[in-house]
């Protein structure tokens, strides 16, 4: 992400407008110039790593705030309408999420103003949106809002369902609970990892305000990941900057960040993380992959149906903003392979690949 402008507000800038601001940070700028900016999707606001694109000019800003102008618009966000629902019916709804827009909204957000919120969307609300839009003024089937059963992070695209029914909620609780849900995901790691299990135990503070494994026995929460080599990418020297790899991951549990927290402390964080590629006590990693956003993708998601008990899964292929960065590092090169999951261009030119 290009940057052209990086900055920590101090008690100046306390109460001040983020126009007025982004005026005073850089000089020659028109109100009308700064509020293009803004309206562009190149300005991030907030606590460090987390930063949220910011589309309101009359924003108040806070001392201590970490403000971003990208040299680049951030790719604009779906409208209620241009989701991909892949499956509904009473209990059940499967979308496609985009990355860039969180899977549920913040509790302290839930009062905003739907002016307000339409600037800072989230997918629940797009999905309850469409599916009014689908139905039409009459009779919406059951529940007036959808149910939370999981979510995948803001920055990670993929697939995710709701409940739309108590007993849907209760019955896609228990699976998530008893791990029985099946969920694969395809990252682009930074460097050359091999096939294997991750273990660990995850806690909310490693020591430096970031999740991590505990280096205690028994203290913090259990996860495991599986990993599987699908194609090695970058060009083969002997640089560890200079080589990537697009793997899929296993859940066998589901804690958060366990991915990002599994690869990196393997010493192969996912291409384009903006927090964990910056380990305990050593230096900051190299990631020089051009990586648009977090190079992550909720590739496959399965469960037993909540009403009639039949398995069911879906699976959605990577996304054409990690599909070209694949494209990018990986040319003429070819990996282990993985039958039904990544196919060659060359090899089949009339489906597209599935990962």
């Amino acid at each position: 992400m290009s940057q052209q402008l990086e900055y920590v507000c101090d008690d100046s800038q306390e109460g001040q407008t983020l126009a007025a601001c982004l005026r005073q940070l850089l000089p020659g700028r028109t109100w009308a110039q700064v509020r293009q900016l803004v309206s562009s999707r190149r300005v991030r606001l907030g606590k460090l790593p987390g930063l949220n694109i910011c589309q309101d000019p009359a924003r108040r800003m806070h001392a201590g705030e970490y403000l971003l102008v990208t040299e680049h618009s951030a790719p604009p966000l779906p409208k209620a309408g241009a989701l991909v629902i892949r499956h509904m019916d009473s209990q059940v709804v499967v979308v496609e999420k985009p990355a860039g827009i969180p899977t549920v909204r913040h509790p302290a957000e839930r009062g905003w103003k739907d002016g307000r919120k339409e600037l800072v969307p989230c997918l629940d609300d797009l999905v309850l949106a469409q599916i009014r839009l689908q139905t039409g003024p009459g009779p919406r089937g059951p529940s007036g809002r959808l149910r939370i059963v999981h979510r995948i992070d803001k920055e990670t695209s993929g697939l995710v369902v709701f409940a739309r029914t108590v007993e849907a909620e209760r019955s896609l609780g228990g699976q998530f609970r008893a791990h029985k849900v099946k969920r694969r995901y395809f990252a682009i790691l930074v460097g050359r990892p091999e096939n294997g299990i991750i273990r660990s135990f995850l806690v909310r503070d490693r020591g430096d305000g970031r999740r991590g494994s505990s280096i205690v026995a028994g203290v913090g929460k259990e996860a495991i990941t599986h990993l599987e080599v699908i194609k090695r990418l970058g060009d083969g020297g002997p640089y560890q900057n200079n080589r990537f790899t697009l793997v899929c991951c296993r859940l066998e549990t589901g804690k958060t960040h366990q991915i990002r927290i599994h690869t990196s402390e393997l010493g192969h964080p996912v291409a384009g993380d903006p927090v964990y590629m910056q380990p305990m006590a050593a230096p900051l990693m190299i990631d020089n992959s051009g990586a648009p956003r977090l190079a992550l993708h909720a590739a496959e998601l399965g469960f037993e149906h909540p009403a009639t008990g039949a398995y069911v899964s879906w699976e959605m292929p990577l996304p054409p903003d990690l599909a070209r960065l694949v494209e990018a590092l990986g040319k003429n090169q070819r990996g282990p392979g993985r039958q039904g999951v990544w196919q060659e261009k060359e090899e089949d030119e009339d489906e597209d690949p599935v990962a």
